[in-house]
């Protein structure tokens, strides 16, 4: 894919001012986006993070973000960022690990490696951190987070999905659209999935389930082709032919920056914000996948929109103090 901008590289700490109108923690769909539209209102704009693209970085091919065909998570990360950078937001590579309120209603930011910065009010975008299986194999090309952004990749082909709740078995509806056979992997035989789903999917001939069983190895020379099963019960282990495995064990959000400011969480650690992207603490916003959503679409496309709906926030808090 051709350069779409023209933009410098990560800019280094000794390059940036302390003062800012906002900084946005986080650099995936929401924080750049949300980035993008600060620089445009014209606020002066930092977005640190610790790294660039966040969890789309896992995702071998993104194919449903609109108007931007078959390119690589981390590709699309880096388009981000220069979008971004192009109307002036500035990057620094570094992971926040504490947020203050000051009695000026500035808030100060603290880096890992020792950097105060000040600014104006403050987005969180840090998103969420999928949980893994934490097995040998895992780094295989084929272990996906996503049915949504991989599934159509492994059309007429053999998948399992790792879970027992409502995520894993919306992931083998979607799954089970595009490939051959699609196996749900679940250590009991109870589900967590609310049973209208369950029943769903159980009439879908595709699926079948493997159950008391749990993932102890995957097994491929550079991609997912077997993966080897324990059971739960009595400890026997079998092993299954594979081209794709999916993770649906859960989503951890990663909140906990800005728990010291007594900020509203829901009982999953999500931040919990209006429709604007407004917290209860004043002058702080959050988007994207850190939050609480009306609808589980935790999607780039939905993470984006919202980093420009809390941008649009900030904007007015910043000018008008309105909240």
């Amino acid at each position: 894919m051709a350069e779409l901008f023209s933009i410098k590289s990560v800019t280094s700490p000794s390059e940036l001012d302390k003062d800012w109108d906002i900084i946005i923690v986080g650099g995936g769909a929401a924080g750049y986006n949300a980035a993008l539209y600060c620089g445009r209102y014209r606020l002066k704009t930092l977005v640190i993070t610790k790294d660039i693209g966040g969890t789309i970085n896992e995702a071998d091919i993104i194919d449903d973000y609109l108007g931007i065909e078959n390119i690589k998570g981390s590709e699309l990360g880096k388009l981000f960022q220069k979008h971004a950078e192009k109307f002036g937001a500035k990057t620094l590579l570094e992971t926040v690990v504490r947020i203050e309120k000051l009695q000026d209603e500035r808030f100060k930011v603290l880096t890992s490696t020792g950097k105060e910065f000040f600014a104006k009010a403050v987005i969180i975008a840090t998103g969420s951190q999928r949980k893994k299986l934490g097995v040998p194999g895992e780094n295989l090309k084929g272990v996906s987070y996503c049915a949504e952004c991989d599934a159509p990749l492994y059309k007429d082909k053999i998948v399992g999905v790792v879970g027992g709740g409502n995520s894993a078995f919306h992931d083998a509806q979607v799954l089970a659209q595009h490939a051959k056979e699609v196996y749900i992997i679940h250590r009991r035989e109870e589900f967590k999935a609310d049973p209208v789903l369950v029943e769903e999917v159980k009439k879908n001939p595709k699926v079948k389930f493997l159950l008391n069983k749990v993932v102890n190895e995957i097994k491929g020379q550079e991609k997912v082709e077997e993966v080897i099963l324990q059971d739960t019960k009595t400890g026997e282990k079998s092993s299954i032919k594979l081209d794709g495995l999916f993770i649906a064990i859960g989503l951890v959000p990663l909140s906990e920056i800005v728990k010291d400011l007594k900020i509203n969480l829901d009982n999953n650690g999500h931040i919990v914000v209006d429709i604007c992207g407004k917290t209860n603490v004043k002058g702080l916003l959050a988007a994207g996948d850190v939050t609480t959503q009306l609808c589980n679409l935790r999607q780039v496309i939905t993470a984006a929109a919202q980093g420009s709906v809390a941008a649009y926030s900030a904007f007015l808090y910043i000018k008008t103090n309105r909240w």
